[in-house]
């Protein structure tokens, strides 16, 4: 793609024994984001089932107002938010909680089909050996006052076994290889994590045709992200990261890039989990 340009920065081999914090390795990777939508003097109550509903109000370009029953109720507050729109049709909008700690608020919803999902990061008081330390929920549901239709959004295995490589700036060019429904792998093919790579936890969600949600959560790091694959025409993905940073605090970063797909493989018997 002409606009993804490729530079020869973050070409050294890390150090194997010097993993990178997540501020280090998240510098510069929203750089081919798509750009952010405008959602002033909109609103949306959105419906998970009794685990969420969600009514938010857009005040202006940065700061959404927002009220929810079931896992999120409360006051009503104010809180930032991110909105990128992904089609015509699908907007992508990520709430970097200020008014809750260590949580991330991530929702999809589509104003044509009606249909709507929601992830829930958290990151977990202390670390857990082999437990990654941020977790994740997630819900489908619908948008208020829109007739749903077509498939609800849930768990896909339809990425089993494809292998793509993502570039999200000229200095960040990651490798994914997605093994099973509830692991994937990567390697770090340019970037302050050259050389790095391993196998995480992961979740597949299909939100519509050629539309995925993917979400890992790290082993090694404190550190889990919330992406939409665009898998359709325009190969473009749009996530958020939720982690601790190298001082051990909370942060928020928005990412996205291209995606340029290398390849599938399909078992022939037995299948993954």
């Amino acid at each position: 793609m002409t606009d993804a340009e490729v530079s020869d920065r973050a070409l050294e081999e890390a150090p194997a024994d010097e993993w990178r914090s997540y501020d280090e390795f998240a510098a510069g990777i929203d750089t081919y984001r798509l750009p952010n939508a405008d959602l002033t003097g909109t609103s949306v109550s959105l419906t998970f089932a009794s685990e969420l509903a969600i009514t938010l109000d857009f005040v202006d370009a940065d700061t959404v107002t927002w009220t929810a029953e079931g896992v999120l109720a409360g006051e009503r507050v104010s809180d930032p938010y991110d909105a990128v729109q992904v089609r015509p049709d699908v907007t992508f909008v990520s709430l970097p909680f200020t008014s809750r700690e260590r949580q991330a608020l991530t929702l999809v919803f589509s104003t044509s089909t009606g249909r709507a999902l929601a992830a829930l990061s958290t990151i977990q008081p202390e670390a857990e050996e082999d437990i990654p330390q941020v977790s994740q929920e997630f819900w489908s549901g619908v948008v208020d006052g829109i007739e749903a239709s077509g498939e609800a959004p849930g768990p896909s295995r339809d990425l089993i076994g494809k292998r793509n490589v993502y570039r999200y700036s000229p200095f960040h060019l990651y490798e994914h290889t997605y093994m099973s429904s509830q692991r994937y792998m990567w390697q770090c093919i340019q970037g302050v994590q050259r050389g790095h790579g391993d196998v995480d936890m992961s979740t597949v969600w299909k939100f519509d045709d050629g539309l995925y949600l993917f979400c890992f959560r790290e082993f090694k790091i404190a550190v889990a992200s919330v992406w939409l694959h665009d898998l359709g025409y325009a190969l473009r993905t749009t996530g958020i990261f939720l982690g601790l940073n190298g001082a051990g605090a909370a942060e928020h970063s928005r990412a996205g890039g291209h995606i340029y797909p290398l390849g599938a493989i399909s078992y022939p018997d037995v299948q993954p989990i």
